[in-house]
């Protein structure tokens, strides 16, 4: 396999760990490990201290996947395989889903894999790129018109990174039937689900909404443990997991034991997990409001409906690009240019899940006031 560099990665590999302000994260403020063995019940903390440094088994812990499958309507825990992370979850399933000839739809502008890894098995990838004139919504006219009798998978992600948008209930459901329609696979991309802003607008998880439909999951966005590298896909469809299972046979095989273990940790607390990261997530969306009120003149956004990031626009005359470097060099903090996503306009990723957020924010705003009028 050929495949085209991760821009963003690239990116944060050479400056994410240099930085003093890191106001791009798409995670969120990460747990301390003290915390998370606190939240242990006494099947998981005696799970935790007899814990031997062995291979786990290879679709994952069965605990852990019953665990997971708790999260949707219609999986048992054989519907769920465990994987190192939601990258190389996406790498498997692209693999075993695509080839040369076939055909993918992605939701657009995307975190790079959605679109690149599919790109690198051979298949056409068409792009259904989201407008912020149109709030970064999906157009379920365009998608369906976007199908051809090859395609064989949809590729959505909701809530969306890097916009924070969410589709409404009608228009996720028209993209399955869509996806149904084509006979083709619908993967929804859905690391920031439980995270909206409004929780009545949470959608049904994909893998509940038909067999062929997959739900992509990971313990580093809503649950804040990205150090853990813990992902999933999850589906009603065994066939198909099984087929990814002999795929992952040839990456990482199986997980990490003791990642493993804290997960299932979390995921059994995870109403106080994600209580923290809602938190998190409206205490700086408020300042963030008064910014983006006070910035008028030089900034703009569609105000993010879920998950932990956004994408402004820079209004101001100024390349986005040349603002962030200068604003790096000037004050150490860091924002993803819109660029590092194939993006053409003055948009830059902002994430609001960190704790240093208020801190960066202020820094931003002198920053601008000095240099933009």
């Amino acid at each position: 396999m050929r495949i085209e560099d991760f821009e963003l990665e690239r990116f944060f590999a050479r400056h994410e760990f240099a930085v003093r302000h890191l106001l791009c994260a798409s995670d969120l403020e990460g747990w301390p490990m003290a915390d998370v063995l606190a939240l242990a019940d006494p099947e998981a903390d005696a799970l935790w201290h007899g814990l031997r440094l062995g291979y786990t088994e290879a679709p994952g812990h069965p605990l852990l996947r019953a665990e997971i499958a708790s999260l949707y309507e219609t999986i048992a825990p054989d519907g769920v395989l465990v994987f190192n992370g939601a990258e190389e979850a996406i790498f498997t399933v692209a693999n075993v889903l695509l080839g040369p000839g076939d055909h993918a739809i992605v939701v657009w502008p995307a975190y790079q894999s959605l679109h690149a890894v599919a790109r690198a098995t051979g298949a056409d990838v068409a792009l259904h790129e989201l407008h912020e004139s149109e709030g970064w919504a999906i157009d379920v006219d365009r998608l369906r018109s976007q199908v051809t009798p090859r395609t064989r998978l949809i590729v959505v992600n909701v809530p969306h990174n890097p916009t924070g948008s969410l589709p409404d209930a009608a228009t996720y459901r028209a993209v399955a039937e869509i996806a149904a329609d084509a006979d083709a696979r619908l993967l929804s991309d859905e690391v920031y689900r439980f995270l909206e802003l409004d929780p009545t607008d949470r959608l049904p998880a994909g893998a509940d909404l038909g067999p062929h439909a997959i739900s992509l999951g990971v313990m580093s966005k809503s649950f804040a443990m990205a150090g853990l590298r813990i992902g999933w896909l999850a589906s009603q469809d065994t066939r198909l997991l099984d087929a990814a299972a002999r795929f992952k046979d040839y990456t990482t095989i199986c997980a990490s034991a003791p990642a493993e273990i804290l997960s299932l940790i979390a995921l059994r607390a995870r109403q106080a997990v994600l209580a923290r990261s809602r938190s998190l997530i409206a205490d700086n969306i408020a300042l963030l409001d008064g910014f983006f009120e006070r910035q008028a003149e030089h900034f703009s956004w569609v105000r993010p409906r879920g998950g932990s990031i956004g994408f402004p626009r820079l209004r101001a005359s100024v390349p986005v690009n040349r603002f962030a470097t200068d604003l790096l060099e000037a004050d150490g903090v860091l924002l993803a240019p819109g660029s590092l996503f194939g993006h053409p306009g003055n948009h830059f990723r902002l994430g609001m899940g960190r704790a240093d957020l208020p801190l960066a924010l202020d820094l931003m705003e002198a920053f601008s006031r000095r240099t933009l009028g």
